[in-house]
């Protein structure tokens, strides 16, 4: 047992003795399914928050051979899989947290002391496999193979942080992408390798160093949808334990969507409500505001209408395919659109291939992003939209008709939208804000889905039809 090599479980035994710990235990079998197989390489990216080093600990704790962990395991979902006891603490482990490498190795080459310290472990349990003066880990790892046939299991924490933190350094990045092609590619070795992130593998003109990696991300997480953040059953078990309104805990933080599920929820967030019993947005305040800002002040043809249109609750069309999968080369909005997604900014609706704000946590953080620059028409607006609300639920005429004139009059100077447009811009926007405030557990919670009711299909005024479906869902009779 050593740093880097077959690590002890006690990182999984911290979670489970959590006051909150929500059983995700069920992804093991999806990994233990591609183990030794052609499928044995997973690239899993998730935002910040979203459980990527607690699932990492527990493949540890399950699959490292130097500790016992099938009492941690007992009453899990994992106990129930047919492929639970044969791949029990039965492989040698390697886990490698790209972040703290990237902070140690200083002025070293990051890929030479990563060597340099696993090789060192290895050395502990293996030194009279290998030659003595080997200096490279793959060489070490196939001279142990030969001669025991033992597989290791890869485990690699914050995989992207080099493309994240080291964006102006191509040349370090794409030495960075050789070592681990030359250290997992095609070498008999490897059981599995599972690295997460925050970004997808980078891709370098037509090809990847990493094309062997199967990716699941925050487009697509195929099949493990259910272990990315909270599922609504989950999250309803929690309110239930802890005394929360659903409802709320829905208008916070659901919002991300997939395939299969279409509510997932951010765990972080959710956690903290129940600890704390307030709703508010738990993202780490001063990274937030400096990401999105950066991103959103991007001068991109199209970019800025996109962002206003999401505020007003619509879905936007993104092309996630050209992005490059890094923090630094955007030539469409798209990219920019595709990056905001993989941060967790952004949901995605992998069927129709569309962006949107997936809750009122991240419309805060949108607001604090927007608070100062170029955004102040936008975010007046936005404040408008409040006395909207209040005015709609006080039956108070004149403030609504009062809000939504200032609000088109704003909306169309800035995006110089065409008459139809900018009549309507503002009431998606005040619409949005209505419906995400008033009424969280509505099915008609996205103004999308408003836009398809009866009430809107009427040929009254957009004024008087957003007035009248707020009064609606508010079983309030109408002004008129």
């Amino acid at each position: 047992m050593g740093i880097y090599l077959n690590p002890d479980n006690d990182g999984f035994r911290e979670s489970v003795r959590s006051k909150i710990y929500v059983d995700k235990t069920g992804l093991i079998a999806c990994t233990n399914e591609v183990i030794n197989t052609e499928q044995k390489y997973l690239c899993v990216s998730r935002p910040r928050r979203f459980g990527k080093s607690m699932a990492l600990k527990m493949l540890a704790a399950y699959y490292s051979c130097d500790c016992d962990s099938r009492e941690l395991f007992s009453g899990f979902q994992i106990e129930r899989a047919e492929t639970f006891q044969e791949h029990l603490n039965r492989y040698d482990v390697i886990c490698l947290n790209m972040q703290q490498f990237l902070i140690r190795a200083k002025n070293q080459e990051v890929t030479d002391y990563l060597e340099q310290v696993v090789l060192r472990d290895l050395c502990e349990t293996y030194g009279d496999l290998f030659p003595e003066q080997t200096t490279i880990l793959a060489e070490a790892l196939e001279w142990i193979y030969v001669k025991t046939k033992k597989k290791f299991v890869f485990l690699i924490d914050e995989w992207d942080c080099i493309m994240r933190e080291r964006q102006e350094s191509e040349k370090l990045q794409k030495q960075y992408l050789d070592f681990l092609r030359n250290l997992l590619k095609d070498q008999p070795y490897v059981a599995l390798a599972y690295m997460t992130g925050i970004l997808p593998v980078k891709k370098y003109g037509v090809h990847s160093a990493l094309n062997m990696f199967w990716e699941y991300s925050m487009t697509d997480q195929f099949d493990f949808e259910e272990y990315t953040g909270f599922t609504q059953h989950e999250v309803k078990e929690l309110c239930t334990q802890y005394g929360m309104d659903f409802a709320q805990v829905s208008n916070w933080y659901d919002g991300y969507r997939f395939r299969r599920f279409a509510h997932i929820y951010n765990p972080r967030s959710v956690v903290a409500v129940m600890k704390n019993s307030i709703f508010s947005s738990y993202w780490t305040s001063t990274e937030t505001y400096d990401a999105l800002k950066t991103y959103i002040d991007m001068d991109f043809d199209g970019l800025r209408a996109d962002i206003v249109q999401m505020l007003g609750g619509e879905h936007v069309k993104v092309n996630t395919r050209s992005f490059q999968n890094d923090m630094r080369n955007f030539h469409t909005k798209d990219d920019v659109l595709t990056l905001l997604i993989h941060l967790g900014y952004l949901g995605y609706d992998v069927e129709q291939e569309e962006a949107f704000i997936p809750n009122k946590e991240i419309i805060m953080e949108f607001e604090n992003a927007m608070s100062v620059g170029g955004w102040t028409e936008v975010m007046r607006v936005l404040k408008a939209s409040e006395k909207l609300l209040t005015d709609t639920l006080n039956g108070d005429e004149q403030g609504v008709a009062d809000a939504l004139d200032k609000a088109h009059t704003e909306v169309a100077s800035i995006l110089t939208y065409n008459d139809e447009n900018s009549q309507s811009l503002p009431n998606e926007l005040l619409g949005k804000d209505l419906v995400v405030r008033a009424w969280p557990c509505s099915p008609l919670r996205s103004f999308s889905l408003i836009r398809k009711t009866e009430l809107w299909r009427t040929n009254k005024p957009p004024a008087m039809r957003v007035v009248e479906i707020a009064l609606a869902l508010c079983k309030k009779p109408p002004l008129i």
